[in-house]
C-alpha cells in the first residue's frame, strides 16, 4: 500500500500539496486514540480477566461455545476485532483442550464472531470508522446499534451452531475449563484507567450523536474524542511509552499510504466497470439495493480487502449521489464489507491477525481451503441475515 501510494503521487494523480486533504486526520486519530485505550486493556489483563470470568460462568459444552462466540462478537463491537484478535486464540485453544474438540473448530469461530461482532458499531473496525467519518451519517453510532444489533446478536447464535454442526460438537459437560480470573489480571491501576478509558469513549460518543440528532452543539469531527481520552490517559499509566508502542503503527501507516493510494485509483477510474456493474444508480427498489450493496461488497473485499474497498466505494456512492441521509445503504455498505472478512482468511486483518499468531505461537494453522469451506456457508448464512432484517426494519421504519 506504501509503494502503491508513491506511484500515485510520482505518477501525479495525487500532488504533494493535496496529502494534508487527502490523509483524513479524523480516521487517524480516531484509530491512534482506540488502539491507544484498548492496547492498554490488553497489555493491563483486564480483556483477559473479562474473558476467564464471562467463560467460567458456563458449564455446559454447545453453551460454553455460544457464549464463546457472543462474548468475542460484543468485545469486537467495543474494543476493535483486531485488538481483540490478539487475546482470542489461547483462550480458544484453552477452551478445545478442555472439552476435547478439534482447536481448529474454536479458532474458525473466534475469527466469524470477531468480525460478525465488529459490524454492530462504528468502532468495532476500521472500515465501519471509515463509513461513519466520510458518509455524512447523521449519529453514526446510534444509527448503527439500532439497524445492526439485533441481526448481529442473531448470527452471533447461529454462527456457532453451524461450527458446531461442522464439526460435529456434541453436547456435555464442560467442568475441565478452569481459567482463573485473577490469574489474568496483570497491572490494576492500568486495569482500571483502560476500563473507565473505554467507558468514557462509548459514553462520549453516544452522547455526542444524541446532541447531534437533537441539532445541539456537538463535535463533528468524532475521531479527535478517542485521541483525547487517550492523551488523559497516557501519563496516568504505568508506562505510557509501553502503551503508545502497544497502537498498531502499521494499521496506521496502512491507512494513511491507504487514503492516497485509493483517492489514485478514484481518480484513475480503473474500477469504475466492476463498481458500476452492480451499483449502477442510486434510487433503485430497497430489497434490490441492499442485494447489490451487499454482493459487490463480499467479491471486492476479497480483491483488494475490505478496508481500502470501503474507502473506493464511498467515493463512488457519494459521486452517483447517495447522501448521510441515505442511513440504510451506508449501514448495508459496512455491514457487508464486514461479514466479507467471514469468506475467506484475506477479506479482513483480524483473520490474518489470528492466523499469524497461530503460526508464530502455536506452530499450527488454518488452511486459505479450510477457511474457504465453512467460511462460504457462514458468510451466505450472515448475509441473509442481514439482509433480510435490515429490509424488514427499513419497511418497518417507513410504513409505521
Amino acid at each position: 500500500m506504501a509503494f502503491a501510494s508513491f506511484i500515485t503521487i510520482a505518477s501525479g494523480l495525487v500532488n504533494t500539496d493535496e496529502l494534508g486533504s487527502v490523509i483524513d486526520l479524523d480516521v487517524i486519530l480516531f484509530l491512534i486514540g482506540m488502539f491507544s485505550i484498548t492496547g492498554l486493556a490488553e497489555s493491563s489483563g483486564l480483556l483477559n480477566t473479562m474473558t476467564a470470568w464471562f467463560l467460567g460462568l458456563f458449564k455446559n459444552t454447545k453453551l460454553l461455545i455460544y457464549a464463546f462466540s457472543a462474548l468475542f462478537g460484543l468485545l469486537a463491537a467495543i474494543a476493535m476485532n483486531d485488538t481483540v484478535a490478539l487475546i482470542g486464540p489461547p483462550m480458544a485453544y484453552t477452551i478445545a483442550k478442555a472439552l476435547d474438540i478439534n482447536p481448529t473448530a474454536m479458532f474458525l469461530l473466534l475469527a466469524y464472531s470477531l468480525t460478525i461482532g465488529s459490524a454492530m458499531t462504528p468502532i468495532g473496525n476500521p472500515q465501519n470508522v471509515l463509513i461513519a467519518e466520510k458518509s455524512g451519517l447523521t449519529a453514526p453510532f446510534l444509527k448503527f446499534t439500532a439497524y445492526l444489533t439485533i441481526p448481529t446478536i442473531i448470527n452471533l447464535l447461529v454462527t456457532p451452531l453451524i461450527v458446531a454442526k461442522y464439526y460435529g460438537i456434541e453436547r456435555s459437560s464442560a467442568n475441565g475449563v478452569l481459567i482463573m480470573p485473577h490469574e489474568q489480571l496483570k497491572n490494576k491501576r492500568d486495569a482500571v484507567l483502560a476500563g473507565i478509558g473505554m467507558a468514557v469513549s462509548i459514553s462520549a460518543l453516544i452522547v455526542n450523536d444524541t446532541l447531534d440528532l437533537m441539532g445541539l452543539p456537538h463535535i463533528s469531527h468524532r475521531g479527535f474524542i478517542p485521541f483525547v481520552i487517550a492523551a488523559a490517559l497516557y501519563p496516568l499509566s504505568s508506562e505510557p511509552r509501553k502503551v503508545i508502542a502497544s497502537v498498531d503503527w502499521g494499521t496506521i501507516l496502512f491507512f494513511m499510504t491507504m487514503f492516497i493510494s485509493m483517492e489514485g485509483v478514484w481518480r484513475s477510474r480503473l474500477l469504475d466497470f466492476l463498481v458500476s456493474a452492480f451499483l449502477p444508480v442510486k434510487h433503485l427498489d430497497v430489497a434490490v439495493n441492499i442485494a447489490s450493496i451487499t454482493a459487490l461488497s463480499i467479491l471486492g473485499s476479497q480483491l483488494i480487502s475490505n478496508v481500502p474497498f470501503a474507502r473506493l466505494i464511498i467515493e463512488y456512492m457519494k459521486s452517483v449521489g447517495y447522501t448521510g441521509g441515505d442511513e440504510l445503504s451506508w449501514i448495508t455498505l459496512a455491514m457487508s464489507t464486514t461479514i466479507a472478512g467471514n469468506l475467506t482468511p484475506l477479506g479482513a486483518a483480524s483473520n490474518i491477525i489470528i492466523i499469524e499468531y497461530l503460526e508464530s505461537k502455536m506452530n499450527t494453522t488454518i488452511t486459505f481451503k479450510e477457511f474457504l469451506k465453512l467460511g462460504a456457508i457462514v458468510t451466505a448464512v450472515n448475509a441473509l441475515v442481514y439482509m433480510a432484517l435490515l429490509e424488514a426494519e427499513f419497511y418497518l421504519t417507513t410504513h409505521h
